[in-house]
């Protein structure tokens, strides 16, 4: 049976002490679950390599191996951020995402279309890989990807058939399009400042995330649920940048805002699921004493807030398991869970 890992035990049982409705666990695929209970496998930030593009489909077998598990997540970044951005590359991913027995959530990342106007990318127009994005990727609106697919509540009437929600084990869940590169406003390749038309995309999809959310928390509300889960790419708390420059996170601001605000009038514990940095952490990005708390404007702590940013990049080795309980104390367990060998 494999071993769940942790990056230092006694700091992610600190960072969990106190949080009500979230937990750790150790176990592993198989151990078995109460009948009312909804396992999520979350990924993210993979493949970026030719090694593990090669091993990606024995990595699906292994999730789809665990009995546990009722739908998976990737949370963007299908590619590395220096390689092509080519139809061919999204029809490869695509017929691996095929390969997943459960329901696949997928909301896309930057590498796959924000950075793809870099020349390493080639020199793409963002705008065109984001419409091929949601081309390949989201051809049935509604519905999520893999082998047996499920029913979700979409925006695609809005042009956002990524932006999804849905309900399981009293719990409101919802993958919504926000990701890296300061939520896409960083400037293309031979500009300074976003163009007109890159700002525009910016705003739209920025008014349907807000949206999305708003209306996940009204339901979760009007519906009394134990619990929200929010997924998106971007690491709106990446612990590896050190004094964040403000203008850099402007795309980010709005998003932040909103989730600590829906979250304060939320009474269960809200889980925010995300890529992008690259590492595991399990913590509490809006408690009180934290940095990001003034960096956002945020004016009151968010104790029921807790974030897992899932590993990625081309050294990534394990995925989360996060178990879902529609009964008892515990809302949401987290467990890491090595590649099977």
């Amino acid at each position: 049976m494999s071993k769940v890992r942790y990056a230092g035990a006694a700091l992610a049982a600190a960072l969990i002490a106190g949080i009500p409705g979230v937990a750790s666990a150790d176990g592993g695929p198989g151990r078995g679950k109460a009948d009312d209970a909804f396992v999520l496998a979350v990924t993210g930030d993979i493949p970026y390599s030719s090694a593990l593009l090669h091993a990606y489909p024995s990595i699906i077998g292994g999730i789809n191996a665990d009995p546990d598990v009722d739908a998976a997540v990737h949370l963007g970044d299908i590619k590395s951020g220096s390689t092509l951005c080519s139809d061919e590359y999204f029809a490869t991913i695509k017929a691996d995402f095929d390969l997943f027995d459960d329901p696949l959530i997928y909301t896309p990342g930057d590498n796959e279309w924000t950075d793809c106007h870099r020349l390493n990318n080639g020199a793409y127009n963002p705008l065109e890989r984001l419409a091929a994005i949601r081309r390949v990727f989201f051809p049935q609106p509604n519905v999520t990807l893999g082998r047996h697919p499920m029913r979700v509540e979409s925006q695609a009437r809005q042009g956002f058939p990524e932006n999804v929600s849905f309900e399981r084990a009293d719990v409101g869940f919802a993958a919504v399009h926000v990701v890296g590169s300061n939520n896409s406003l960083a400037p293309w390749t031979g500009n300074t400042a976003p163009t007109p038309e890159q700002q525009a995309e910016v705003d739209a999809r920025l008014a349907a995330d807000l949206k999305l959310i708003r209306a996940t928390f009204r339901e979760a509300r009007k519906e009394r649920q134990r619990g929200v889960v929010l997924m998106m790419q971007a690491d709106m708390f990446d612990p590896s940048v050190v004094n964040p420059v403000p203008a850099q996170w402007t795309g980010l601001l709005p998003v932040v805002q909103a989730i600590a605000t829906e979250a304060a009038r939320f009474r269960g514990p809200v889980l925010l699921l995300n890529g992008d940095s690259h590492g595991f952490v399990q913590d509490q990005p809006l408690a009180a004493g934290s940095p990001w708390l003034g960096f956002y404007g945020v004016t009151a702590p968010v104790p029921n807030l807790t974030r897992v940013t899932v590993e990625g990049s081309d050294q990534v080795d394990e995925w989360v398991k996060l178990t879902v309980q529609e009964k008892g104390r515990q809302v949401f367990t987290v467990e890491r869970v090595p590649f099977a060998s």
